[in-house]
């Protein structure tokens, strides 16, 4: 049991020397990230809303060469707001939480149609558009617009706690944690962007979760938690319960062309809008996916017995192959189902999990 902090004091600190020192250090070691201007270079505010929706629950690494693919295709904001959802939608595909692609193209529309095609500087104004929050828009008016805003992501609230060796715990140490990061924005504002992309690099590359690298850090001198030997310990975080378990099948049924059929999910929920393989409803037992209703009241008998699993935020889900042939002259709803070939199916851009599955029976591999 972490101890308890009882002060809510804001500790003194010297906002100058913290931002020169930090400022210094950026200057040396930023990271070169697709999405960055170069030095002496003003970001684009495209890029950088881009880049901060698609980081929205998910790491660097992985949003890379989806940024890469998104402004090789659609190079300006009104390039992405002339596309059709279902485009946007494909090319998203793999990088979860779909909702951020939605509504990335309905923002998209808006920056075009509301305001030009020029984003809005203000952070109060970013903050009414779809998909934007708090952090991102504190995000894209300080990075793009280099304004004086609290950004504070994941890498800063770390940064912050160990600093001012803050021993409350996640989440319940937020607003304190504010407190800091206002305290460290007030003063001469010099580089407001920089400093925000500071704070989070610092974060990314030295004040890391495991193992930090103190001896690298311009801050290390005064890092209070570094000073009682606690920083690997820090930030403290109450511990998540577990996941629920669910479970569903997923249905893979092919015609006497062997086309496969596939769905168009509804514009809310998992997948909103995504083309997918038609599943079951997800259930919290898993005798009781045997009672859902026949899809199409077709033979399942035969199926394989192919079982995958998959981690949601906020769920674990079982997935069961049902495997059955449909005939071509079966009647189905052509606004929600449609036929493809099979060969085309690796170029549709289906949501993780179908890609899981359909690599789990044509190689037995989990991906």
């Amino acid at each position: 049991m972490p101890p308890v902090d009882e002060s809510d004091k804001v500790l003194p600190v010297d906002t100058n020397i913290f931002r020169h020192d930090l400022l210094v250090w950026y200057d040396k070691n930023r990271r070169i990230l697709p999405w960055r201007a170069g030095r002496d270079k003003k970001p684009d505010p495209y890029h950088v809303w881009l880049s901060e929706i698609m980081l929205q629950q998910t790491i660097v690494v992985t949003v890379i060469p989806y940024f890469q693919k998104f402004v090789e295709k659609w190079a300006t904001v009104q390039d992405l707001a002339a596309a059709s959802q279902d485009d946007v939608l494909a090319a998203w595909a793999g990088l979860g939480y779909y909702a951020r692609a939605r509504n990335l193209h309905k923002c998209a529309g808006l920056i075009v149609t509301k305001y030009q095609g020029r984003f809005p500087e203000e952070q109060s104004v970013l903050k009414q558009l779809p998909g934007i929050g708090d952090y991102t828009s504190a995000a894209i008016a300080s990075i793009a617009f280099d304004k004086p805003a609290i950004v504070i992501d994941g890498n800063v609230e770390r940064v912050i706690s160990r600093y001012f060796s803050l021993v409350t715990p996640l989440p319940i140490s937020k607003p304190q944690i504010r407190k800091y990061a206002t305290l460290l924005s007030e003063g001469r504002a010099d580089r407001p962007g920089d400093c925000a992309q500071a704070m989070m690099d610092l974060g990314a590359t030295v004040c890391t979760p495991q193992a930090p690298k103190c001896n690298l850090c311009p801050l290390e001198e005064k890092c209070l938690s570094r000073c009682k030997g606690i920083q690997t310990d820090l930030p403290y975080k109450i511990k998540k319960g577990k996941k629920p378990q669910k479970y569903c099948f997923i249905y893979w049924i092919k015609n006497n062309k062997g086309q496969v059929l596939l769905e168009k999910r509804k514009e809310k929920g998992l997948f909103g809008g995504m083309m997918a393989l038609p599943c079951s409803g997800h259930f919290d037992e898993r005798e009781k996916i045997e009672q859902d209703e026949n899809f199409f009241m077709l033979d399942f008998s035969n199926s394989k017995p192919l079982i995958i699993n998959h981690s949601f935020t906020h769920f674990d889900l079982e997935a069961r192959g049902q495997f059955a042939a449909m005939d071509d002259d079966t009647e189905i709803d052509r606004a929600r189902f449609l036929w493809v070939e099979e060969a085309a199916l690796s170029n549709i851009g289906l949501p993780g999990l179908f890609k899981k599955f359909i690599n789990a029976l044509y190689h037995g591999t989990i991906i």
